[in-house]
């Protein structure tokens, strides 16, 4: 009874004229153009092999963690794998299953056609590759035609929460039809153009509100913010956005559902805004490492044997994070095969040069790459 007399925000009368208070997000507009300016000054120190891995790690994280986000986890070598044969790049020749081809597919193509204008098209072919390999749709690569309610819901099925309800499938196509001519004229050779992370917080919001598709409508969603991040700069963002996202998910759908009921949505722009920042800080970070990583490698460039650079290439490749809990003589013996007598002289010589950190005693040595981190 409750349900039918609940009005969510595409009921309002001015649905989908979205207010907000300007003035709470020119300061995260201002800070987003600076880090954007240091993120590209920052890139431009990194050595092409670096640039590649980068943007295969950034890509591959995202494509990760936008279907993490939605309870679907996938294989990161296939996915990975993927990425790369779709860049162009050498690759294995291991068979890649179906989602995570096809999730692989919408990435790079984000990617690479970022500035193509948003079409229906475009989204028909999105939805086509986030569901490939899916037998249990019935719209597949066109907005959703089914006669029931679609809701977000959560709960046991005799008494399910309802934290949001979509527009009819009658009505999707016209809502989707405004939201296209909405996208183009705010772009930013548009009629009316918007900031950058005022336009990316309503594209996504507005998408997620019509909810098109039978389903995939959040990594639609996470793309179309990452496609309007990268029509403000100009180039792709290579920013982590759903990685960001999907280390705090809960407070994503909290703030999604305080956000459906009305069009007041500053609350929900400085929240994404504050989102898209941290996605900055950790792409900075990322760089910062692989800058940091070329000043060790220069450091001890010709000092290794083929053990100790194995392992060093091996740690480098868990990237930020690290080994959990630090590398251990036996994650070394592992690694390289090497005999415990052999391990531990490789690692103290690796000290020695100043490339591993050594903390810990007796069976809780552990090992860390030295380079400066922020966090």
């Amino acid at each position: 009874m409750g349900l039918s007399l609940m009005k969510w925000n595409w009921q309002q009368k001015d649905w989908p004229r979205f207010s907000y208070e300007k003035a709470a997000l020119d300061e995260l507009e201002a800070q987003f153009l600076r880090q954007s300016g240091l993120l590209a000054g920052a890139y431009k120190h990194i050595s092409d092999d670096d640039k590649d891995t980068l943007t295969v790690d950034l890509i591959s994280d995202e494509a990760l963690k936008t279907s993490e986000i939605e309870g679907e986890y996938l294989n990161r070598d296939s996915l990975r794998s993927s990425i790369r044969r779709h860049l162009g790049r050498t690759t294995d020749n291991r068979k890649i299953p179906p989602a995570e081809r096809g999730i692989a597919e919408m990435t790079v193509d984000l990617y690479r056609n970022f500035a193509e204008p948003l079409s229906h098209q475009i989204l028909f072919a999105w939805h086509r590759m986030v569901t490939s390999g899916r037998s249990d749709l019935t719209d597949i690569g066109r907005y959703r035609t089914h006669e029931d309610p679609m809701q977000v819901v959560s709960g046991p099925i005799h008494k399910p929460k309802v934290h949001f309800e979509a527009p009819p499938s009658r009505d999707v196509s016209r809502e989707m039809e405004k939201f296209i001519k909405w996208f183009s004229a705010t772009s930013p050779d548009g009629k009316t153009p918007l900031s950058a992370l005022t336009r990316t917080g309503i594209a996504h919001l507005y998408f997620v509100c019509i909810h098109p598709f039978e389903d995939g409508n959040g990594r639609i969603g996470r793309g179309i913010a990452e496609k309007v991040l990268a029509q403000s700069l100009g180039q792709p963002s290579l920013i982590a956005l759903s990685h960001t996202i999907e280390k705090n998910k809960k407070r994503y759908y909290d703030m999604l559902e305080r956000s459906n009921k009305d069009n007041e949505i500053t609350d929900w722009l400085v929240y994404f805004a504050q989102t898209i920042l941290d996605a900055q800080n950790y792409t900075q970070r990322m760089i910062d490492f692989l800058i940091e990583k070329t000043k060790l490698y220069d450091k001890v460039r010709g000092q290794l044997n083929e053990r100790q650079d194995k392992a060093l290439a091996r740690m480098f490749r868990e990237g930020l994070e690290g080994f959990k809990g630090g590398l251990s003589a036996e994650n070394y013996i592992k690694i390289t095969g090497a005999s415990r007598a052999t391990a531990t002289r490789d690692l103290q010589e690796l000290v020695e040069k100043g490339a591993l950190i050594r903390t810990g005693e007796r069976k809780s040595t552990r090992y860390w790459l030295n380079v400066k981190q922020e966090k």
